[in-house]
């Protein structure tokens, strides 16, 4: 797949209502370029996809509006729209906030947000200047997943 196929086919499969299946996600992760750290600092819109993942509706129940890359020492995970409207990072889900770093995953080295409360890992790639896609890996997974995807925007 090629980086245009990977847009337009990502670009298909986040408006999907249905379970997406992994492969064809795997299939656009490999084609995308990665990102440095700072490539990605500001505010992100974010966004799931329906793998059948235990997570999956989870972030949207508690909330979940997005991520903020203050920079690389200053990550806020979980940034969630509270019941009067106002966004704010929620540390209690997140069990602390989180930092950036460039990280190896899938052979490749890639900005990654690292939390700081619990062993997840967030890894990045462009989809375009606007637009990133994650993949949420945590201690424990093993190199096939499963997994957790996700898109963001940026605001």
């Amino acid at each position: 797949m090629d980086i245009d196929e990977a847009r337009t086919r990502f670009a298909v499969l986040r408006t999907k209502d249905s379970t997406v299946p992994t492969e064809e996600l795997d299939a656009i992760w490999a084609a995308l370029p990665t990102v440095r750290v700072e490539e990605i600092l500001g505010e992100w819109r974010g966004g799931e996809f329906d793998t059948g993942h235990p997570l999956n509706g989870f972030l949207q129940k508690a909330g979940w509006y997005g991520k903020t890359f203050v920079s690389a020492a200053d990550a806020k995970p979980l940034i969630v729209r509270g019941e009067d409207g106002t966004l704010y990072s929620d540390t209690e889900l997140g069990k602390g906030e989180a930092s950036l770093w460039m990280i190896e995953f899938r052979g490749e080295s890639t900005a990654t947000m690292v939390y700081d409360g619990q062993p997840v890992f967030d890894h990045f790639k462009a989809v375009d200047e606007r637009t990133l896609m994650g993949i949420m890996n945590r201690k424990g997974t093993g190199a096939d997943g499963p997994f957790y995807y996700f898109h963001l925007d940026r605001v």
